[in-house]
């Protein structure tokens, strides 16, 4: 049983994007995924653009797994997609899986945190996505307003203002936020 391929149409190339994938395993034989759960980790971490895995294992009595993957460009799920190691582990992981293959793709800005829609995996309490969102967000506004301000100080405020968000944006989703989020995921974990 395989899970289906992200293509082309699916996203924009540079955009990027969290995968998940639910699997329910058949009674006994969770010691087996488990095994082959890690070998999928150490893979996805050798892979240029992953930016983390994440493991959601079942609540007692329950025999489904989450396994949420980000990566820095939809063109870099998509190589994993189509790699010939992930199709080995998926020939491998099969006979282990019982009933259908739940598998999503979370495009854009909700590579920040984890997507709410999602019924397993939590979003932190929204106050706390604020805070960080701000602490993340104010040092880097102000820093790139200071460099920007010799080149552009004498803009209009609306033209100014744009210069600064064509940076800020970027730089909060491809580099700030996943760091951010990475260093605070204990905290963003913990309910209250």
């Amino acid at each position: 049983m395989s899970a289906p391929v992200l293509t082309l149409e699916d996203a924009p190339p540079t955009d990027p994007v969290s995968l998940v994938v639910r699997r329910r395993i058949r009674p006994g034989r969770e010691a087996e995924f488990e095994a082959l759960l890690a070998e999928a980790i150490g893979l996805l971490a050798r892979l240029p653009g992953h930016r983390g895995t994440g493991v959601i294992r079942p609540a007692p009595g329950e025999r489904e797994y989450t396994l949420l993957s980000r990566f820095d460009t939809f063109t870099s799920a998509a190589a994993w997609e189509l790699s010939p190691e992930r199709a080995e582990w998926l020939a491998r992981v099969a006979p282990l899986v019982d009933g259908q293959v739940s598998f999503e793709k979370q495009p854009g800005l909700e590579f920040w945190f984890t997507p709410p829609a999602s019924p397993t995996l939590r979003q932190p309490p929204r106050w706390k996505m604020t805070l960080l969102t701000l602490a993340a967000l104010y040092p880097v506004s102000v820093t790139l307003a200071l460099l920007l301000a010799p080149v552009v100080g004498h803009w209009p405020l609306l033209w100014r203002s744009l210069a600064q968000m064509c940076l800020v944006v970027p730089t909060m989703t491809y580099l700030v936020m996943p760091l951010a989020t990475r260093w605070a995921a204990g905290w963003l974990g913990r309910p209250g």
